[in-house]
């Protein structure tokens, strides 16, 4: 549920037949799955009608077939819901894809070519040159690509839009409202990114407990190249990046939830640190991004305090959609410096992937999606 606003004033994307819309689940027996399984049930707009995971999970119920990691229980919606293959046969007008990287990218295209919209939290497609990387409160205006995007590939009501890496997503949304007001030229960051970033079950606790990993495979190379697309532009044939000088360092550390990043920026305008608070404290979504039901208005905390932000004090800020700053200072070898804390499984996946696709239901983007044998168009979702 929306963090600032009530159900009642929202514009609600509805079917033709005044029905939610259908979402599917691609990977829903894991962690990311499970995340978008319990944050959709009671959704207003969105309602899971299926569920889909790996051949050894085919054909249970989803209860028999999750190892279930929230707190919460599994929602009773799914329970009874059966757990089906990847195949692009699945009853729902659209999917969210949390499938590991080793199968997602075929699956993503088939469901994709198949009439599906796609929703993902893979890596496999976020730097195809014609799929939008988004994260809906710093680059809206990339979904003018899914046209182009399904002329280049063939597709008909099928597309895929994915939602970046989970250390880069709290990254660049507190490098937003900074590139929007002083400019933006180098940023070196380094990361203390939680275990549950690395799925269940994840890393050896051996390896783990009392220890830190300073390496994580491929996290500093999509650190360095997402926030390029991101901050960049779309021309209306190609995307083009923000050129930014940007070094990530990555390391996993025992926190279960919560990835805690330490930044320095170069700006390319002088600014006094009272400045980049208040461009950070003051950063509000427009009212398009205000009436999702995931979003949060001011996505942004900033926190005086000396020794904060805390993954155990502050990781569920905006209901895990916010991202919260705090020792905002001057550095030494850059401009400014600061730390931010994001969490991963909510900003950086499932809430991250659920934000998306409800700015895609508002914008007119999740038909009602028919089989190919049926003979009615697809209609359109009206508001």
């Amino acid at each position: 549920m929306s963090a600032h606003s009530p159900l009642s004033n929202l514009a609600v994307p509805v079917r033709s037949d005044g029905k939610k819309i259908r979402a599917g689940v691609l990977g829903a027996t894991g962690m990311v799955g499970q995340r978008l399984v319990h944050l959709l049930a009671d959704h207003p707009w969105f309602e899971l009608t299926e569920v889909a995971a790996s051949e050894r999970s085919s054909g249970k119920t989803y209860a028999e077939a999750v190892h279930w990691h929230l707190e919460t229980p599994v929602p009773a919606a799914a329970c009874d819901l059966v757990v089906k293959g990847l195949d692009p046969s699945l009853d729902c007008d659209f999917v969210f894809a949390a499938l590991d990287s080793s199968v997602a990218g075929p699956a993503e295209e088939d469901f994709a070519r198949a009439g599906y919209p796609v929703v993902s939290n893979s890596r496999n497609h976020r730097m195809d040159p014609d799929v939008p990387l988004l994260i809906p409160e710093v680059n809206a205006a990339h979904l003018d690509a899914i046209p182009l995007q399904q002329k280049n590939r063939g597709y008909d009501t099928g597309f895929i839009v994915t939602n970046p890496n989970c250390s880069t997503a709290g990254l660049v949304l507190v490098l937003k409202p900074l590139a929007d007001a002083f400019g933006l030229e180098k940023i070196f960051v380094v990361t203390l990114q939680a275990i549950s970033g690395a799925g269940y079950p994840g890393v050896a606790a051996m390896d783990i407990q009392g220890n830190v990993v300073p390496f994580i495979s491929g996290e500093e190379e999509k650190m360095e190249a997402e926030p390029q697309k991101l901050l960049g532009k779309w021309d209306g044939s190609r995307f083009v990046d923000a050129g930014l000088g940007l070094s990530a360092h990555c390391n996993r550390v025992p926190v279960v939830d919560g990835h805690l990043e330490c930044v320095s920026i170069g700006l390319k305008k002088i600014a006094s640190l009272g400045e980049v608070r208040e461009a950070l404290r003051t950063f509000e979504v427009d009212s398009e991004m205000a009436s999702l039901p995931t979003a949060v208005r001011n996505p942004i905390v900033v926190l005086e305090e000396e020794n904060r932000p805390q993954p155990r004090r502050d990781l569920h800020a905006g209901n895990g959609m916010a991202a919260v700053v705090g020792r905002v200072r001057e550095c030494p070898l850059l401009d400014v410096k600061l730390t931010l804390l994001s969490h991963n499984l909510v900003r950086g996946a499932a809430g991250a992937a659920l934000l998306n696709a409800e700015l895609l239901a508002a914008r007119g983007f999740l038909t009602r999606r028919v089989a190919p044998s049926d003979s009615q168009l697809a209609e359109p979702v009206s508001r």
